[in-house]
């Protein structure tokens, strides 16, 4: 019964995710959703630069420190390790929601494409760049990087399997084809609001944070073999031809 109940609570948590990623969407591009990155009550500019910098704060250390192995070895003591990934995916969109739900706009217009077929073109690319985080996923362990592999493991009995390095198509041009679909989300955008422009500012800039972190944690764990696939392939941009 506590197997079947961690994995209705992975469940959970995964399908909280999912629509969450869904709202990302619409939040960003400003479509579809009743609350977007540029709509809302306006306040003083100031009071939208804290509450704003504050919510973008409280995702970053969220998302950062609850996904060190310090910290994890410190939280299975409390939670077990079945559903680990599924609470930090859990929490993750949690601090999301509440971005969505408090974000304040800053309307203040940087730049506009006015002719709606370059605007339309424009939009669709940044609709690739959703795919592209997405589909990134999948190449690698899309239900295991969201917690679900894990607890329909942990319900059937088995274990997870050992780490093992691998860089699957995309991964064989850039290291991080996610961060880099999130940057195109983010950037290429019709209208470009100051209140837009301070999200992808700051997301691009946690970004390069997380890069950082993700990849000493992976050197750790990986050795020699990930140096070696760092120095053959780079960062965001494939610049380089892989081996």
């Amino acid at each position: 019964m506590g197997k079947f109940i961690a994995f209705l609570y992975g469940l959970a948590a995964y399908l909280v995710f999912f629509v969450t990623f869904l709202y990302a969407i619409g939040f960003v591009a400003g479509l579809v959703v009743p609350k977007t990155i540029d709509s809302g009550m306006v306040v003083p500019l100031i009071e939208a630069l804290v509450v704003n910098m504050l919510l973008l704060s409280l995702f970053a250390v969220q998302h950062s420190v609850m996904a060190r192995k310090p910290f994890k070895q410190w939280w299975t003591q409390f939670v077990p390790k079945s559903v680990e990934r599924s609470t930090y995916v859990l929490f993750s969109s949690l601090a999301l929601i509440l971005l969505f739900w408090q974000w304040r706009p800053i309307p203040a217009v940087v730049w506009e494409i006015t002719h709606p077929q370059i605007a339309m073109v424009v939009m669709g690319l940044s609709f690739v760049g959703w795919l592209l985080v997405l589909t990134s996923t999948f190449l690698i362990n899309h239900f295991e990087l969201f917690g679900l592999h894990q607890v329909a493991n942990n319900l059937a009995g088995r274990g997870m399997a050992e780490p093992r390095f691998k860089a699957p198509m995309l991964y064989k041009l850039v290291r991080h084809p996610i961060y880099l679909g999130f940057i195109i989300a983010f950037w290429v955008a019709p209208v470009m609001t100051m209140g837009h422009l301070l999200f992808a500012a700051v997301t691009t800039a946690y970004i390069f944070v997380g890069i950082f972190l993700e990849e000493r944690d992976l050197v750790a764990l990986f050795g020699d073999e990930y140096r070696r696939y760092r120095e053959r392939v780079s960062m965001l941009v494939p610049w380089r031809k892989s081996a």
